[in-house]
């Protein structure tokens, strides 16, 4: 769950120099930074290092992102215009620093682990669009949703091409699995998230490559499981908000889940550590397709020999 990070002092060398759009748009510093976990703490797969904001400057919305604020949009969206305004884009031009990473990590790799490829979800893009930029209630979003279903469901279409365009270049550049981040679904209830997404990701998974895993995370989603996996993806992501044998009931056990982790857990003591990846594994109960992974991303103060003591854990523990 975006391995690189601030709690590598490799990467905070390389943050004193370059800003993050700096390291995303220039291939070497992006392979580099996707290859320091992989390195550094042996995880079984490398996730690449981009941000899923991305594709929304070749759509007309520039961005940046403010010390201690996160990412803002340069010019919300707040009307029909703005949507129809959005133009479509040809990732091979317009993101072709992220491919060019992805090959040249594919060679650095040599084969050794996979590469994971990632997008954000539209559901999520479009919260930044319309709020511009983090938020607590998505109140504008949902006004939209609620509001205006038309001009909510010509969001989400530009931004299901957008998207699937980019993630079928990702694989075509080499990405072994392309994963999905609906990082802010979690805001829906149930019958939100069925009547204005669901359908919007069905068509998204239709359109990419088969043959390609695809994994479909979100956070704060124990109440959207079954919808989760009704829209599509190979894996469903768990955060820690659920019991992972309960959730992967819900969900099927026909389909593989990654997850459960609390990243918190990696500030405890390394017993306490283990203590918690066995107890994970233990539900998963050796059924094939788990996926061991955090629920959530890497938190900025985590000790570095703590998450290598999970990998080793998790590792250990498998072979048993």
């Amino acid at each position: 769950m975006r391995q690189a990070g601030r709690y590598m002092a490799e990467y905070r060398s390389l943050r004193e120099r370059y800003s993050l759009l700096d390291i995303c748009r220039t291939p070497d510093l992006a392979t580099e930074v996707t290859l320091q976990p992989v390195r550094k703490i042996e995880v079984d797969a490398a996730i690449l290092f981009s941000d899923l904001l991305l594709p929304l400057e070749p759509m007309g919305l520039p961005f940046d992102f403010i010390r201690g604020e996160g990412p803002q949009i340069e010019r919300p969206i707040s009307s029909v215009g703005d949507i129809d305004a959005l133009r479509r884009f040809e990732p091979r031009e317009s993101l072709s620093h992220v491919l060019t990473a992805i090959r040249q990590i594919q060679v650095a790799l040599g084969g050794r682990v996979p590469l994971i490829g990632f997008a954000g979800a539209p559901f999520t893009l479009a919260t930044y669009l319309v709020e511009g930029g983090a938020s607590r209630d998505y109140r504008h979003t949902k006004a939209l949703m609620h509001g205006d279903p038309g001009a909510w469901n010509a969001l989400m279409a530009r931004l299901v091409h957008a998207v699937a365009a980019t993630l079928r270049e990702q694989i075509a550049a080499g990405a072994d699995a392309v994963q999905l981040f609906d990082s802010w679904v979690g805001t829906l209830s149930p019958a939100d998230y069925r009547a204005h997404v669901l359908p919007h990701m069905r068509t998204l998974f239709a359109a990419l490559p088969a043959g390609t895993p695809t994994i479909h995370f979100g956070t704060g989603t124990g109440g959207l499981l079954e919808a989760l996996r009704a829209a599509g993806g190979d894996v469903i992501g768990l955060d820690w908000r659920v019991d992972l044998d309960a959730a992967w009931a819900r969900v099927g056990h026909d389909v593989a889940v990654q997850g459960n982790l609390d990243p918190a857990a990696l500030l405890a003591p390394i017993p306490e550590i283990r203590a918690r990846a066995a107890a994970i594994l233990d539900q998963a109960a050796g059924r094939p397709g788990h996926v061991f992974n955090l629920g959530h991303g890497v938190l900025p103060d985590t000790p570095v020999d703590h998450a290598r003591a999970l990998v080793d854990a998790v590792h250990e523990l498998s072979r048993r």
